[in-house]
């Protein structure tokens, strides 16, 4: 009796020894890939835009920063980029806007930018799957890259439509 409760200790330690190491296993290939080449690129904004940007310093480093996201490879690089680009967004809305941009326009779709840079973080951090996410801040991205040229062509004068007098 007492070598059949040996024998029934030794392959239970044995079963739970094998199962520690499967799930130890399975944590190290946890490793996600990510696959950037098929988001949307960035949109490309006018001649006459540009120029008006490229004096825009804060603008230049947020449009930088978002340049290596579709350099990633992993789920660990896309955190950093993240959370550079919320430091840099952060310091883009404390700029002072060139004067053809300083626009509701502009200042909302950057708040839209924000929220999905955080809804991007939240997600990275909650290892949900965050590729939906980073799909809706590029296009957030994109949505405000394209409103510095609809302002720029825009051939209605806004101090007439709003003059309230």
């Amino acid at each position: 009796m007492r070598s059949v409760f040996i024998l029934g200790a030794v392959f239970f330690i044995l079963f739970s020894c094998s199962n520690a190491k499967k799930e130890v296993s399975v944590a190290t290939n946890n490793s996600v890939k990510i696959d950037a080449k098929k988001w949307p690129k960035k949109t490309p904004v006018t001649r006459k835009a540009r120029e008006i940007l490229e004096t825009w310093p804060e603008y230049n480093a947020f449009t930088s920063s978002f340049d290596p996201l579709y350099k990633v490879e992993e789920i660990e690089d896309i955190i950093l980029v993240i959370e550079d680009l919320i430091e840099k967004q952060k310091l883009l809305e404390k700029s002072k806007y060139p004067e053809e941009f300083n626009t509701p326009q502009i200042k909302s779709r950057q708040k839209i930018v924000l929220t999905y840079l955080l809804k991007t973080k939240g997600d990275l951090q909650n290892r949900v799957k965050a590729e939906n996410s980073i799909l809706e801040l590029i296009d957030a991205n994109n949505a405000m890259r394209n409103q510095f040229n609809v302002i720029l062509n825009n051939p209605l004068d806004n101090k007439l439509i709003l003059d309230e007098k």
